[in-house]
């Protein structure tokens, strides 16, 4: 998972072994930990949770639900989906051809 934000938004980039993840209801998470950051433990966590849905933030957990955007990522023919948020979340999805059959 690669992560990109602005003041505004965040963006995050998926590959296929992810989104069969999500697809099998796992959630997957990103954390980067420093001394006194806003996490428990310090730093800023990031949760794609694909039983829930919004965009929500406590302290420094961004939670990202997909629940209703799951069969909008598995399509084939998508390249992403985006919340609103606020901050707005596109994922996105960045396939390489080594995962590709």
């Amino acid at each position: 998972m690669k992560i990109r934000w602005t003041s505004r938004s965040v963006r995050v980039r998926i590959d296929d072994l992810e989104v069969a993840a999500l697809l099998r209801g796992e959630r997957l998470d990103a954390r980067l930990e420093w001394p006194g950051g806003g996490w428990p433990g310090g730093g800023w966590s990031m949760v794609l949770d694909p039983t829930a849905d919004g965009v929500q933030g406590e302290g420094g957990l961004l939670r990202i639900g997909l629940a209703s955007e799951l069969s909008r990522l598995a399509d084939p023919n998508t390249e992403g989906v985006r919340l609103p948020g606020p901050p707005r979340v596109d994922v996105e999805k960045d396939y390489r051809p080594a995962h590709l059959s």
